[in-house]
């Protein structure tokens, strides 16, 4: 355990089924390995359980059986911090840009004293630097995202959880967030956990990719992107990569549904 940031073994869990006729399978006898300070994704079509995982990290679901095992990058510390970015911003958009952050930390009971720095120190990371004072509501889809990012990153967390947080952006925007993302890790190296249903997102972004078959979910493909970082979108390397992923998750797909 000791390298090794989020251990899950043999996860499984059911919800209720329509009607409450029973209960069916989301997540089935799922095991992955995430080192520590590593960036790996988790991709799957969409509603296979991809959410449903992180939120067991995180300790907002319960599961049915199995183990999750979550370190702290400190082997002193006892409980691992863990931030979440979700798919949209949920900031409180009656507080300002910087409250939004201090509402974080005062959650995670980070000394007060260091509040002004971290929010200081995280706005500019994001390029948001300047922003404050702003509120919410006063700000594009893609700056409200930063922000929420700047937040997860303030509390300074052993893992940080990211659920589909660019899906609802433009492509434009998206790309160049992703872009951004990858000069953010240049600076600060939380274990990372992102879910997408994009291939061409997990291949440009991660050290490592999990591979989600439809439910109940389970991993059938690990693999290490060896593409060094810095990275760009159209280097043919990458793209050579999500095209035999794309078939292998195809015939996967196709083998589920005969």
């Amino acid at each position: 355990m000791a390298s090794q940031a989020v251990v899950i073994e043999g996860l499984s869990k059911k919800f209720p089924a329509p009607g409450g006729l029973g209960e069916f399978a989301v997540i089935d006898a799922l095991s992955l390995q995430i080192a520590r300070g590593s960036f790996a994704s988790i991709v799957g079509p969409s509603g296979c359980g991809k959410s449903t995982l992180l939120n067991i990290i995180a300790g907002i679901e319960p599961h049915d059986s199995g183990e999750v095992r979550i370190a702290a990058q400190d082997e002193a510390n006892t409980q691992a911090r863990i931030g979440y970015v979700f798919q949209s911003p949920r900031l409180l958009n009656w507080l300002t840009v910087e409250d939004n952050i201090k509402f974080a930390l005062e959650a995670q009971n980070i000394r007060r004293a260091d509040w002004d720095e971290r929010v200081r120190k995280y706005l500019d990371m994001v390029g948001l630097a300047g922003q404050e004072r702003n509120f919410p509501l006063k700000l594009s889809g893609g700056m409200q995202q930063r922000v929420a990012i700047a937040r997860a990153f303030a509390i300074e967390p052993d893992i940080l959880l990211m659920d589909e947080p660019f899906s609802h952006l433009d492509e434009i925007t998206a790309r160049k967030m992703r872009i951004d993302l990858m000069r953010i890790l240049e600076r600060a190296r939380p274990t990372i956990l992102f879910v997408t249903h994009s291939l061409r997102e997990a291949v440009f972004l991660s050290e490592e990719v999990y591979m989600m078959s439809v439910k109940p979910a389970r991993i059938f493909k690990h693999l290490r992107v060896e593409i060094p970082r810095p990275r760009e979108p159209e280097d043919p390397r990458l793209f050579d990569l999500e095209k035999d992923l794309v078939k292998e998750f195809f015939a996967v797909l196709e083998q589920a549904y005969r």
